[in-house]
């Protein structure tokens, strides 16, 4: 069977780096007024970062359908078989939607998996379930573990930038108003259970604090050493070292690594936003 694995750029990674990996990627869109860019194809991080501090409110949306189309057309010239996604989650975008209706349209074969997130997990379920087939595994085999990776991942988000959310819908003037007047420090997260939608979790009063709140609850999730760790930062790499040092002392076995927050995140976010997202890594 020819398989063809397919993403997008909520991996944080471009279509050069995923195609390097055997790996199709469409990217996601993001709109600054008139002007529409393809996620770090046509606008970089730090360019999105830049036009937030300036005010700009930027909003994202799934890949060009268009462009979607074109690129299975493409692979049912191939000859593929079978179309494996593993797109930015439903709770925060209609890829999936999008891509199983134009899949079915051109009568191709597809499964689309829903992380339940974005970022690092989506990136290595993609890579992952592309190793398990080569490696011969049956479809029940990646199904099982597949699930397990997903339903042990946890993001936490810790934004300290209100305006950007309030400038983005995802915050009302009003509740950043007294976050600020409290100075409160929101601890959010994303994963299954909150059904891929961005929730509350915590308030605290200091970012210290919030910190702290972040390793309580990864030590409540006890991870072991097959747990994979990323800190995920939008322009606060000295924030984003303090806490990978503290994660280390507290939690020694566990393979921390510190990258950039993916552009579909930091837009809505702004700058000085930690997130932090563990899973296993079967």
């Amino acid at each position: 069977m020819k398989i063809a694995y397919v993403t997008d750029s909520g991996t944080g990674r471009s279509i050069s780096e995923l195609a390097a990996d055997g790996i199709i990627s469409v990217p996601l869109q993001i709109t600054d007024g008139n002007d529409t860019y393809q996620d770090l194809e046509t606008i970089d991080r730090n360019t999105c970062i830049e036009l937030v501090d300036q005010g700009h409110v930027l909003k994202t949306s799934q890949p060009s359908a268009g462009l979607i189309e074109e690129c299975f057309e493409s692979l049912k010239e191939q000859g593929t078989d079978l179309i494996i996604a593993v797109p930015i989650c439903n709770g925060l975008s209609g890829t999936i939607s999008t891509m199983t209706a134009i899949a079915q349209s051109l009568d191709m074969k597809i499964i689309c998996i829903d992380t339940y997130v974005t970022s690092e997990l989506q990136n290595y379920l993609i890579h992952r379930i592309r190793q398990l087939y080569e490696e011969g595994k049956s479809d029940m085999e990646v199904k099982l573990i597949t699930d397990e990776i997903i339903t042990s991942c946890n993001t936490l988000i810790v934004p300290r930038n209100l305006d950007a959310l309030v400038r983005g819908g995802r915050l009302t003037p009003l509740a950043a108003g007294f976050a600020k007047l409290l100075r409160i420090v929101p601890i959010l997260r994303i994963n299954k259970s909150t059904g891929g939608r961005i929730d509350s979790l915590a308030n605290v009063r200091t970012y210290r604090k919030a910190a702290g709140r972040i390793l309580d609850i990864i030590e409540e999730d006890h991870p072991d050493e097959s747990y994979q760790v990323y800190i995920a930062h939008s322009g606060c790499i000295d924030m984003a070292m303090d806490l990978y040092h503290k994660m280390e002392d507290r939690f020694p076995n566990l393979n921390i690594e510190v990258v950039e927050l993916c552009n579909p995140v930091a837009v809505h976010t702004g700058r000085d936003c930690i997130c932090v997202q563990y899973f296993k890594a079967l």
